[in-house]
């Protein structure tokens, strides 16, 4: 990311946008994401979407949380279910970071990306370098699986390594009393803690009690 280029966005203290990342794939960003979307009553914009163009996140947000929800267009739509840096060359595109800019609204904005903080949009750029570019705070999705504490611990440090604000941790799930202990006891103190309880089936009744559900945020 080239270090002149200014944030899009400087946070407020009326309208809230997060940037929902994870500290991996398949940890369950897109749920969390529908259920801090109707939670917060916000919109939904997805930057990157790779692969299930059939049935995309966005079109996930709409099933899981109405019709009613306003899901803009994403900038950048590949065929290709693979690290976006790969979908996009296998299409013969490469992904430019200033392409992206924020939807203009007046709503809360959920942001969801793609994959984890360090994976690749083009041979330069990385998904946590279109969240400085973006210029909202971050809310990290960790799910309980061997191994996520050293891949939660790894992207807080790369987070407070740019500067970028951690507005909320995300507890995915079911956690071991000693995973979730460690775990936050790395965050800052600023930090909030969200918990998003297991959910068996995802459908538009459950991630409306889920949301219901959310202590106050």
């Amino acid at each position: 990311m080239d270090d002149t280029m200014q944030p899009q966005k400087s946070e407020n203290s009326g309208q809230k946008m997060l940037f929902v990342t994870g500290i991996g794939t398949e940890v369950g960003k897109t749920v969390c994401s529908a259920i801090l979307t109707k939670y917060f009553n916000a919109d939904y914009w997805k930057p990157v979407q790779s692969g299930d163009l059939d049935f995309s996140d966005s079109m996930k947000i709409k099933n899981w949380t109405g019709e009613q929800t306003i899901c803009y267009p994403e900038t950048y739509r590949l065929k290709l279910a693979a690290s976006p840096h790969q979908s996009a060359k296998e299409e013969g595109i490469t992904i430019d970071l200033n392409k992206f800019k924020l939807p203009e609204t007046n709503n809360n904005l959920i942001v969801e990306g793609a994959g984890g903080l360090m994976v690749p949009l083009n041979d330069e750029d990385l998904i946590i370098d279109l969240i400085q570019r973006l210029g909202i705070p971050a809310a990290l999705v960790v799910k309980n699986y061997l191994g996520c504490i050293n891949h939660t611990l790894l992207s807080l440090t790369v987070l407070e390594q740019r500067k970028i604000k951690l507005k909320y941790i995300i507890l995915n799930g079911n956690f071991a009393p000693d995973t979730e202990r460690i775990i936050l006891k790395n965050i800052q103190p600023e930090t909030g803690i969200i918990r998003i309880p297991f959910l068996s089936e995802i459908t538009n009744e459950n991630i409306k009690t889920a949301a219901k559900q959310l202590e106050k945020i």
